[in-house]
């Protein structure tokens, strides 16, 4: 995405992470200044963006270690929030700096920050007394020693510089987690010795792949095999396992899932004294977030996307967006304006923050052709529709190649309810996003 013209590094009790050039309230900013300041509780910031690192190192299915990406991050004025996948693209993680654990002032903006190898050394070395001043902007630190200070912490000055790029299926992904997540409901959660234990008993990245129901019990939380009451299912345990590193400093866990899903995706989040970090996990091991197609329905509605384009200009780095005032201010239906918000995470613009309930925004660098080279059933339904003939009731008829496929599509119903004859129905129903033919006949009802 875009290239860091410095380093991050450690120096003499100075965490400095490099930026690259940022989108801010003022636009594109060459050297930005995200936050300067003092980090209150250094051993879980620095927990948190080796989980982070961790992670988006990491193929999860068929465990392969895989080469390092660098993690968005957004400055919202009362917080901090660093999100990435991991290398198969089946787990999102986002770490969230409160301003409680942060001395000093968060600006706004949008940018990827860099955390490699050797800083990743040297955060392993950070204790819980030690004392850490913190700076996001493009300034490194250019030598490379130990120093040891007067109270008697160790701390490193390291050396990193190299050229990152924000894989473009990030994009997508993270446009699909912002829908998905709006599905995820609490479900039970776990304080104190019992949510420590938890994580203390997670297998090891490496280790052999465990599915099943998560069940709360008085102790904690355990793997079974059937659903029980509040009980959340997860495909692959060990997805969960760059946890360990935050162990220590778990408060409290919350586990969520899919409101009457029974083997959906699944969400567990880490609450820390001054932070948290919250990783979603796909339903099977081996899918990625950016092949669900969640935002197709969006995208085929021209009211919505005219919608989307006016709340765009109204965005400006919130941490919590308000749907009422939006609708208030634009004069446009509360269900318009929902349907207008999940377009826009296409574009990476808006997360979506299950705990809190509400969609937050971020800004990345926009590209026109995005939405339908990362969606090909899109343009594949846009090629249908003059094929596309009514019959009767609900019934519809879609010419594809030589084969007329027939689309049940409920008048007053959305994709959700709509059936086809064809493959990826069948396989998947709407689970992934509705096939082609669904969309070519939604896209020729709106004609």
């Amino acid at each position: 995405m875009r290239e860091f013209k410095s380093i991050s590094g450690l120096y003499d009790g100075n965490l400095a992470l490099s930026i690259a050039p940022a989108l801010t309230p003022k636009g594109i900013e060459e050297n930005p200044l995200f936050f300067h300041g003092e980090i209150v509780n250094s051993a879980i910031i620095a927990g948190g963006l080796l989980v982070l690192a961790d992670i988006v190192s990491t193929r999860y299915f068929q465990y392969v270690p895989a080469a390092q990406k660098d993690p968005v991050l957004s400055a919202q004025g009362d917080r901090l929030r660093a999100e990435c996948f991991s290398a198969c693209n089946g787990v999102y993680a986002r770490l969230d700096i409160f301003q409680s654990a942060l001395d000093g002032e968060i600006l706004y903006g949008t940018t990827n920050v860099d955390i490699g190898v050797k800083l990743r050394q040297a955060l392993c070395k950070i204790k819980q007394e030690d004392k850490l001043k913190f700076l996001i902007g493009d300034e490194g630190w250019k030598s490379l020693h130990s120093k040891k200070l007067s109270d008697g912490t160790l701390l490193t000055d390291i050396l990193i510089e190299r050229p990152v790029q924000m894989p473009d299926r990030w994009i997508r992904a993270l446009g699909n987690c912002a829908v998905l997540h709006q599905k995820m409901k609490y479900k039970f959660h776990l304080e104190g010795m019992p949510a420590k234990a938890f994580i203390a008993g997670l297998p090891p990245v490496t280790g052999k792949e465990q599915s099943g129901w998560l069940c709360p019990t008085k102790t904690g939380a355990i793997l079974k095999l059937r659903e029980e009451k509040d009980s959340v299912y997860i495909s692959g345990l060990h997805r969960l396992s760059g946890l360990k590193r935050l162990m220590s400093h778990a408060n409290r866990i919350n586990f969520y899932a899919p409101e009457g899903a029974a083997h959906g995706q699944m969400m567990i989040e880490v609450c820390m004294r001054g932070a948290s970090i919250t990783l979603s996990l796909t339903a099977k091991s081996y899918e990625g977030y950016s092949g669900e197609g969640a935002l197709l329905e969006a995208l085929s509605d021209l009211e919505t996307l005219e919608c989307a384009d006016r709340i765009d200009n109204e965005l400006n780095f919130e941490p919590r967006i308000e749907l009422e005032k939006i609708s208030a201010s634009l004069g446009v239906d509360k269900n318009n304006i929902h349907d207008a918000m999940e377009l826009l995470a296409v574009s990476g613009k808006l997360g979506f923050d299950v705990h809190e309930n509400a969609f937050f925004h971020r800004e990345l660098p926009d590209d026109p052709d995005r939405v339908l080279n990362d969606n090909p059933r899109l343009v594949a339904a846009k090629k249908l529709m003059e094929d596309t003939v009514f019959v009767e009731d609900s019934l519809w008829y879609v010419k594809s190649g030589e084969t007329n496929y027939r689309v049940i599509y409920p008048e007053g119903s959305g994709v959700e309810n709509a059936k086809c004859t064809c493959t990826w129905y069948l396989k998947h129903r709407n689970s992934r996003g509705p096939c082609k033919h669904i969309l070519a006949v939604k896209l020729r009802k709106g004609v």
